[in-house]
């Protein structure tokens, strides 16, 4: 199946959980990442059973702290 991921769109697996791509992604410090599925936010907790679909759209997104 495919799926977009940070805008590139890639031939996955079937059954590919938000879990797993995060591990395959190499995302640094997932335990920070925020998660985007077709601009839907994936509660950390649920990211090993969200599945994604042909069609999916997936962002990671890292909220920064800082500034005056």
């Amino acid at each position: 199946m495919t799926i977009t991921v940070a805008g590139v769109k890639k031939e996955v697996n079937d059954g590919l959980t938000v879990s797993q791509l995060v591990t395959d992604e190499k995302v640094e410090t997932p335990q920070y990442v925020t998660v985007t599925v077709n601009d839907d936010f994936v509660k950390s907790g649920q990211f090993e059973e969200t599945v994604l679909k042909d069609g999916d759209n997936v962002e990671f997104l890292y909220f920064m702290g800082g500034g005056r």
